[in-house]
């Protein structure tokens, strides 16, 4: 697990393919808005589709609000309270 930003308003934390694992089977990403202390865990397909949204966003070199509003996206399906972290 690699930590791949971290901001004031949100973190995103990368796991890696697990084959023995489908929920890990092409990675996955755990989103934390820090603000709201929710997190959401994208993996399978929907982490392929993310990682490749996020390639792109960051070839076009954004700041740190452009990413923070690109992770906003995801506020809805932040349903797990963090308790610790």
């Amino acid at each position: 697990m690699n930590i791949i930003y971290n901001s004031d308003q949100y973190s995103v934390v990368e796991f890696g393919a697990q084959t023995d694992h489908e929920a890990l089977r092409f990675g996955g990403y755990e989103i934390t808005d820090k603000s709201v202390c929710r997190e959401c865990f994208i993996g399978g397909i929907q982490a392929e589709t993310f990682r490749q949204d996020v390639k792109e966003l960051i070839s076009n070199e954004p700041s740190i609000e452009e990413i923070d509003e690109f992770l906003a996206k995801f506020d809805s399906f932040m349903g797990q309270s963090v308790l610790l972290h």
